[in-house]
């Protein structure tokens, strides 16, 4: 066995996390790595016997029996879903142990996972509320400190019509778009890393020409070389986590629209836009699948089962419905 075997559990985690860092997970998504670790790590010290300290827990002492005593003490009081997304970091974990020869096997399949359903699509409500903050974002307002709507609505495009998550968003380079005149497409970084390409039509491209050249007005073409970042703030520094959600948030207040916004959602009401109208318009599973970048198929599913839901409410609110009660008498 591996030498390591010797070393804490403190430390592998570090390593783990080293590893990760090379998929480049969002900064976000490697601080939850760090947490669900930690916590779980830090309850299996102080159930083992004798109790230790987290930095002394070896991790031979990481049996089934443990992990599962671990893991019902962290559930307590948590979301199925935070125990999930734990479970998935450790599994994650063992699973990097073991191809490290660190340990022989992996214990999470004798822990129990919750079953948690999967989260229910919250696009914007309104049927032509996506049209009325398009064209709010494009009007430059004399309330507003700077505008740039060019931007902005470059912005809100991607979301709507590309589908593309806050990290994706703030990944993108001036390189990511790609392709001849009726070819164009945009490479995106997914979840995981996992990369995927989406076809641009060509009136998202004359958009984000648009906001290029108004950002050549701006800071000079310099700012435009291909490994710099296609979002960028009001100075022309890289666009950040924070500045984006309130660039949105600002949106959402200039349309007039933050009671159709779902509570919890705010910017990615926006993808779930994107994936509902495609279910609407006939997509199946597998294709927004592919455009969303899901791992698995049945996350993309359930905009399908969301807009069968409505259809058969809209089916449902039909008066010529009520006029059949009665009509005729019931079979024998």
């Amino acid at each position: 066995m591996h030498d390591k075997q010797d070393k804490s559990v403190a430390l592998l985690i570090e390593e783990f996390l080293t590893a990760r860092a090379t998929r480049k997970p969002s900064p976000h998504t490697q601080a939850a790595y760090r947490r669900d670790l930690t916590a779980v790590a830090t309850l299996a010290a102080e159930l083992s016997t004798p109790p230790l300290p987290l930095t002394d827990l070896p991790v031979d002492a990481l049996s089934p029996r443990l992990m599962r005593a671990a893991f019902a003490r962290f559930a307590a009081g948590r979301a199925a879903s935070s125990v999930g997304r734990a479970w998935s970091t450790w599994n994650g974990f063992f699973s990097f142990l073991v191809a490290e020869q660190v340990v022989p096997g992996n214990p999470m399949p004798a822990v129990g996972r919750p079953r948690t359903p999967l989260p229910t699509p919250k696009p914007l409500r309104g049927e032509d509320t996506p049209e009325h903050l398009l064209a709010s974002a494009a009007r430059a307002e004399g309330r507003q400190r700077d505008p740039w709507p060019e931007r902005d609505v470059a912005v809100l495009a991607l979301a709507l019509c590309a589908g593309l998550r806050l990290s994706e968003l703030l990944a993108l380079r001036v390189g990511s778009l790609g392709g001849r005149p009726g070819e164009r497409r945009i490479e995106v970084t997914g979840k995981g890393g996992r990369p995927r390409v989406l076809p641009v039509e060509p009136d998202l491209d004359a958009v984000l020409a648009t906001y290029l050249d108004s950002r050549a007005r701006r800071f000079g073409s310099r700012t435009l070389r291909q490994v710099s970042p296609l979002l960028v703030d009001r100075q022309g520094e890289p666009l950040r986590r924070g500045g984006l959600q309130y660039l949105v948030e600002s949106c959402y207040r200039r349309a007039g629209i933050g009671d159709r916004v779902p509570r919890g959602a705010r910017l990615h009401a926006l993808r779930h836009t994107f994936a509902t109208r495609l279910a609407e318009d006939g997509a199946g599973a597998a294709e927004i699948m592919r455009l969303l970048g899901h791992a698995s198929l049945a996350s993309s599913q359930t905009y399908i089962e969301v807009t069968s839901g409505q259809q058969r409410e809209a089916v449902r609110a039909n008066r010529t419905y009520r006029a059949l009660a009665g009509l005729l008498p019931a079979a024998d």
